[in-house]
């Protein structure tokens, strides 16, 4: 009997294969370890352990430096977003009839929040709206779910930047999606559970209506250090996306730069004419004369008295030119930022520091209590979002930790799912801050927000064996270091396309929206099903899919699709004349590193080595290419 065949000849294709598909001698997600490259402390003479201290003082204040300049940048970053597309997003709010379908509320969010690149600002949009009787909170529940979504992405851009060494990479991309993959696991489960029985709403009204509350104000914490810089770069006047959501006609032809900062407003009871006696404000005070109707009525009038001091108050540019400037200038500040800390963390963590940090981190309590080690670091992850106010810049200070190696992904799971419940709790306060006509709704909503994480915590993390978002992750993680442009491909996909996608679909009617999406869901469960048996239980299957050979390879494989993409980063790289170098030294080159690419593919791309041997000297010349052009 032939036995079922095995997918030696063949790239994985599927996460389920990636998850153990790796070479045996050499676990890929093992922690490397941390080597003391230094002088020993107590081999140093008086002289070198006083340099020592000064210089271990000195890393430490940089670091600290750098990680404020990286957090007022993700700041400016939001700033820059909602000048850019934050007109966009009240537009897209605007569309009542599209809101209504709960999967299109689910996409909405995720939009709005990548246009704004804060769910912090995006659910307080949501909060006015709610407010001003623009939505009822049932529909608002889908939108806060994609706020959830559309947040995850900035830590996961963030991964993207270690792309360097394919250790690094497959473990910070793996650090960074795990809180991807929860977020739309934790869609999967509870958006259809909502849509069927209201569950998130039921809870939430029960705990608003129990308690008796009043409003308070809510702490700053982070903000007081950081906002002297921000502030003095960019001010936002939050409150036009707000009215362009609620339909203010005014608000649409405001800018969104904060001119002034102190303003006051007069109300005055004054003789006002209206067109008839049905305008009045009531019939005591109306008067007739002649053609004229006089009424008293309050008028407010709102004078300037304080200017800004901001850098762009006085600059006559439109809100699109200056927020593509704060782009461009925030992403270079945040991604140098992120090289500098990661180089001075890895400085840093050498030898015995590195040691006790990654031991602190890692270790389990002893043997009955070592379940609770997961759960105090989701306390921590909560403590520390709330701390620095939100669970982007929180979630994108570890992921260059698990990429160098400090926290393993394990680890950093239970972290991120903390710093999700972190930012509802900042939530909380802030709607707790809200006047009281709103109080209700805005506190309803920061709870079904709160609810949301911890019900979506319950699913996916108490039992080791649901903890499926680790193993999606390490797949996605093992895919992307060996194709480091799918990292591209996953964030266009999961983040524009699928929700762009969706919601043209939803814009088009429910009915075209269940035609189109039922038959491509059950396409990918029947593919998903077939995958895990083909790992499992392949006997199962009938002959023919037992493997995915009788497809195409570009239909099973990534090898081809990456053929592609070196020959085009070949021609664009020789136009822009980075292949004049001497022809000697080219050759020579490339022998080289052919051999290295040989070696790199040994440990882990065997898969892709063994595949097409028929086509191995095809393979030779793309893997010249490649390795000219390697980025």
């Amino acid at each position: 009997a032939h036995p079922a065949p095995h997918h030696s000849h063949v790239p994985a294709h599927s996460t389920v294969a990636l998850i153990e598909d790796e070479p045996e001698d050499m676990d890929p997600w093992d922690m490397p370890e941390l080597k003391d490259t230094g002088v020993p402390w107590s081999a140093l003479d008086t002289k070198g352990k006083v340099l020592r201290v000064f210089v271990s003082v000195g890393k430490i204040v940089l670091l600290l430096g750098f990680l404020y300049m990286f957090i007022c940048s993700l700041d400016i970053l939001s700033s820059a977003f909602q000048l850019v597309g934050g007109k966009a997003a009240g537009d897209i709010f605007q569309d009542n009839s599209v809101l209504s379908n709960p999967l299109a509320g689910l996409v909405i969010g995720v939009l709005v929040t990548l246009l704004v690149q804060s769910s912090s600002t995006s659910s307080s949009i949501v909060v006015s709206m709610v407010s001003s009787g623009l939505l009822t909170v049932q529909v608002a529940v889908p939108i806060i779910m994609g706020t959830n979504i559309g947040t995850s992405v900035t830590n996961t851009l963030v991964a993207t930047t270690q792309a360097g060494d394919r250790s690094t990479f497959r473990r910070a991309f793996a650090g960074a999606t795990v809180h991807d993959f929860f977020n739309w696991l934790s869609v999967l489960v509870l958006l259809p559970l909502e849509v069927a029985t209201g569950y998130l709403y039921e809870v939430t009204k029960l705990i608003i209506d129990s308690f008796k509350i009043e409003s308070g104000e809510a702490p700053d914490l982070l903000n007081v250090i950081t906002d002297p810089l921000t502030e003095s770069i960019i001010q936002l006047d939050q409150s036009v996306i707000s009215g362009i959501a609620t339909g203010d006609p005014e608000a649409r032809n405001k800018s969104l730069i904060l001119k002034w900062c102190k303003t006051f407003t007069n109300t005055t009871l004054m003789n006002v004419t209206v067109p008839g006696p049905e305008n009045c404000t009531s019939p005591t005070l109306c008067w007739v004369d002649g053609n004229y109707t006089f009424t008293l009525k309050n008028v407010s009038e709102t004078y300037d008295v304080r200017k800004c001091t901001h850098l762009f108050v006085n600059v006559n540019l439109p809100d699109l030119a200056v927020g593509l400037i704060l782009l461009a200038l925030s992403l270079l500040v945040l991604c140098s930022c992120l090289v500098l800390i990661v180089k001075l963390l890895n400085s840093m963590l050498k030898g015995q520091v590195a040691a006790v940090i990654k031991k602190i981190l890692n270790t389990d309590f002893p043997f009955p209590f070592g379940w609770v080690t997961g759960y105090i670091a989701i306390l921590v992850g909560a403590a520390m979002t709330f701390v620095v106010q939100s669970s982007s810049v929180f979630t994108s200070a570890i992921t260059p930790l698990v990429g160098i190696g400090v926290i393993s992904i394990e680890r950093a799971y239970p972290l991120s799912l903390g710093s999700n419940i972190g930012t509802t709790t900042t939530a909380i306060l802030a709607a707790m801050a809200s006047p009281g006509d709103t109080l209700a709704n805005a506190l309803q909503i920061a709870l079904v927000h709160f609810l949301f994480n911890i019900t979506g915590i319950v699913l996916w993390y108490p039992v080791p064996f649901t903890r499926i978002p680790i193993r999606l992750a390490k797949g996605l993680g093992s895919i992307t270091a060996k194709y480091r442009w799918f990292a591209a491909v996953y964030i266009i996909c999961c983040f524009f396309v699928l929700p762009l996608f969706v919601f043209s679909l939803s814009l088009a009617g429910w009915q075209v929206l269940v035609g189109v999406g039922v038959p491509i869901l059950v396409l990918l469960i029947i593919t998903l099903i077939i995958n895990v048996l083909q790992k499992r239980k392949p006997g199962c299957l009938p002959a023919a899919l037992r493997s995915w050979d009788f497809l195409p390879l570009w239909a099973h494989s990534l090898a081809p699709w990456d053929k592609v993409i070196g020959v085009i980063t070949a021609k664009c790289c020789c136009c822009c004349k980075c292949c004049q170098v001497s022809s000697n030294d080219q050759e020579h080159g490339v022998q080289e590193s052919a051999e290295k690419n040989k070696k790199v593919h040994t440990v882990y791309d065997n898969l892709a080595m063994s595949a097409e041997k028929e086509v191995e000297d095809e393979i030779k010349i793309e893997l010249k290419i490649l390795e000219m052009t390697r980025l």
